[in-house]
């Protein structure tokens, strides 16, 4: 089975077409000129699409909340202008006539690292990817725990701080105001204007900035509280990490540490990993969506 794969972003589209053996043959990465909103972006995942016009299978994995069954958007913030309800699955299955299935980004993350990563040896894992926000995701007897009504996982906005910091959903001191690569960059800026980014803060701290190594220290630190509480309620054997700055070494080595100072002995044995294929993952996951369902 011929795969076309896409990992629909607030930035960049990823796309992925596989081969006979599921292998990705061809990767690209287009913008998502997102402010354009929904209809333009799948106008523009349609255009992409008909350049590969032998494909048996299609799938998609995207941000917002996502209806995996009738594959449509249950809900998406303003970083995605209209794009809530948007029925993927019926746009594109009407327009090429090849099955179609759809799943939040997080959620194909998780299942890229279980069926091609780091997650291949666990039946259960939770995931949790740092970017603009905190995304999360759970996997039990290697199945994506989805909840109620399908919107499990929504580790960012546990509340670790009560009337703390105010965050977008409405609410005050939620996790991912305080672990998120968006809370890092904030923090690190008051001690150096300098730093915008990821990147900057690791080669500033590489070239001896000591109070950007105390931000990054306290930004671990805020990680492991949350992930020591998800460790108390799920007991999983791992965990995987994912998003850029999880792509340095030193994170994971920090946050790895400070969990063993948060949680009970008698669960020390929970393993912190990096997630393989980083940003990608995604698009691993979409694919795994035809070819091991």
């Amino acid at each position: 089975m011929k795969i076309f794969a896409a990992d629909i972003g607030g930035t960049s589209i990823k796309i992925g077409v596989t081969n006979e053996n599921g292998e990705i043959q061809i990767f690209d990465e287009v913008e998502t000129e997102r402010k354009k909103g929904g209809p333009a972006i799948i106008r523009k995942l349609e255009d992409i699409i008909a350049k590969y016009p032998d494909i048996d299978a299609i799938s998609i994995s995207t941000a917002g909340q996502v209806n995996s069954e009738e594959g449509y958007i249950i809900y998406a913030n303003d970083n995605l202008p209209n794009y809530t309800g948007t029925r993927i699955k019926n746009l594109l299955e009407s327009k090429f006539h090849v099955p179609v299935k759809v799943e939040n980004d997080v959620n194909a993350a998780a299942l890229g690292e279980k069926y091609f990563g780091v997650g291949k040896e666990y039946h259960d894992f939770l995931f949790l990817t740092f970017g603009t926000g905190i995304g999360g995701a759970i996997v039990i007897e290697s199945k994506l725990h989805r909840g109620f009504t399908g919107s499990a996982g929504e580790f960012g906005h546990m509340n670790l701080y009560p009337n703390g910091i105010p965050c977008g959903c409405g609410k005050r001191g939620c996790y991912e105001q305080y672990g998120s690569t968006t809370a890092l960059i904030r923090e690190a800026k008051k001690v150096n204007p300098d730093c915008t980014n990821g990147r900057q803060l690791f080669e500033m701290i590489q070239l001896g900035d000591e109070r950007l190594y105390e931000v990054l220290d306290n930004w671990t630190n805020e990680i492991a509280l949350g992930l020591a509480s998800l460790i108390h309620i799920f007991n999983p054997p791992c965990i995987i990490l994912g998003g850029g700055i999880m792509e340095q070494e030193l994170s994971i080595k920090l946050v790895s540490e400070k969990v063993q100072q948060h949680i009970m002995d008698s669960y020390s044995g929970v393993k912190i990993l990096r997630s393989k294929f980083g940003n990608k993952a995604g698009l691993y996951g979409a694919i795994s969506l035809h070819k091991f369902s």
